[in-house]
């Protein structure tokens, strides 16, 4: 009787939280949600801050984003009944608790930014990654 290889790992320590964990991850993975973060890490910062900080994030992801983090609690929206109104987002403590592997991602990804648009560039040349082989010279 052939015995079934197991590799041990976390998600063999927390099978019951899996589904939740990909949750979880899924969304302070995001890209947008990274960048939120990192740039609400210098303070609280209104709308239109925090969309002219955060490059290329249309208005209708920008507010779905920070609709997610506040409904997981990781900032906070603060409207002041001002003429004009102002609102302002806050990370809240358990969106602090991300900044370290946050600002790493982010900090992992402007560190190898060359290296891996070269990969890239490299991979569109030769089909690699695509099922294909790679090209030998």
């Amino acid at each position: 009787m052939a015995s079934v290889r197991r590799i041990a790992g976390p998600c063999q320590e927390w099978p019951e939280d899996s589904v939740f964990i990909r949750e979880v991850l899924d969304r302070i993975g995001d890209k947008w949600t990274v960048l939120i973060i990192s740039t609400l890490s210098t303070g609280p910062l209104r709308y239109s801050d925090l969309q002219a900080s955060v490059p290329g994030i249309s208005q209708r992801m920008l507010t779905q984003t920070l609709k997610h983090l506040e409904r997981d609690g990781l900032l906070t929206r603060t409207a002041y009944p001002e003429v004009p109104p102002r609102v302002v987002y806050e990370l809240t403590d358990l969106g602090r608790s991300l900044l370290d592997a946050v600002m790493a991602m982010a900090g992992w990804a402007a560190a190898h930014h060359r290296e891996v648009a070269a990969n890239r560039a490299a991979s569109e040349l030769t089909g690699v990654g695509r099922g294909k082989a790679p090209v030998v010279a």
